[in-house]
């Protein structure tokens, strides 16, 4: 880590610590709201460098999950159409690859497709595997790759007109399903104080929770129904203080609000710039200023004493 024209950069290492297998080639199977693919230097250079297990209770994309390949994981989401697609990948990836190189890229097959959830008791007739394939379909041909859903928690981004769109990434499903098989990895679909229940002291917990708004029109947390707003977040800075009690190591990105410093005062930060590429307002893509939160030194990986 170097200290330059008064900000902090890093240099990369490639693995962080001790891996059990040899690498796969795995990368993110859908694109989704905050994805860290683009700060995961950042993310790898101020992971610790040994831990136990891996949480991740807002997994996501999983960028870093896939990125660490820890030697054991617990991933979570509160979104149940992503967690079904992760556990389908894990236990059916050739079932699901068939039915994703049946998709068409057409506005009106879209349509079809994305109305399948308006009509409950239909939509609860489809299988796991129909169910992945249409959550990965949606996400591969939608506008912008935008994971969108009303309160009534249905699909509304609409059709994104791409001329070619990589649907059945074969490759991308087997390699995941390969390293979701080759090591201990629970998939859960639960409330983020639930996923890390059981992290005990050199366990290893990143959150990358909905961000707190930078102003009261900017929030985009409608990939899940429920929202999460300041309540929530003040119950996130207790288990993270609650985890820390416990001696695990945690690591927390979120919006660089007055709040969200001061929800977290006394611990590491370390402001990052990403830009935010997602958007559906063209205008408000661009750089941005994140904020990195740490419970431990960035150089020692000692955990901090409040």
């Amino acid at each position: 880590m170097l200290q330059k024209n008064g900000r902090l950069t890093v240099r990369t290492r490639k693995y962080p610590f001790t891996m059990q297998h040899a690498a796969l080639s795995v990368k993110p199977f859908l694109k989704w709201a905050g994805g860290k693919r683009q700060l995961l230097p950042t993310l790898t250079e101020y992971a610790p460098k040994q831990f136990q297990h891996y949480y991740e209770p807002f997994v996501g994309a999983g960028a870093l999950f896939l990125a660490l390949q820890p030697r054991q994981a617990v991933i979570n989401d509160l979104n149940a159409e992503l967690v079904n697609a992760y556990r389908v990948i894990q236990k059916q990836p050739e079932e699901l690859l068939r039915q994703l190189q049946a998709h068409s890229n057409d506005p009106d097959y879209f349509y079809q497709i994305r109305a399948l959830d308006r009509e409950a008791h239909l939509y609860e007739q489809l299988d796991p595997v129909q169910r992945a394939s249409r959550t990965i379909y949606l996400n591969k041909t939608c506008y912008n790759g935008l994971y969108r859903v009303n309160r009534k928690g249905q699909f509304n981004a609409p059709f994104g007109r791409y001329r070619k769109p990589l649907i059945a990434d074969e490759t991308g499903i087997r390699n995941l399903h390969r390293f979701l098989n080759q090591r201990p990895v629970r998939i859960l679909n639960t409330d983020f104080e639930q996923a890390v229940q059981n992290a005990r002291a050199g366990d290893f917990v990143y959150f990358d929770p909905p961000y707190d708004p930078l102003s009261p029109s900017a929030s985009f947390t409608a990939y899940q129904q429920e929202g999460f707003g300041r309540p929530e977040q003040r119950r996130l800075a207790r288990v993270v203080q609650d985890l820390t009690r416990r001696g695990c190591r945690v690591m927390l990105s979120n919006s660089s609000t007055d709040f969200i410093r001061s929800l977290y005062k006394g611990y590491t930060q370390i402001p990052v710039s990403a830009s935010r590429r997602i958007n559906a307002v063209a205008a408000n893509r661009g750089l941005i200023e994140e904020l990195l939160v740490l419970n431990y030194h960035p150089e020692t990986g000692k955990l901090l004493t409040f």
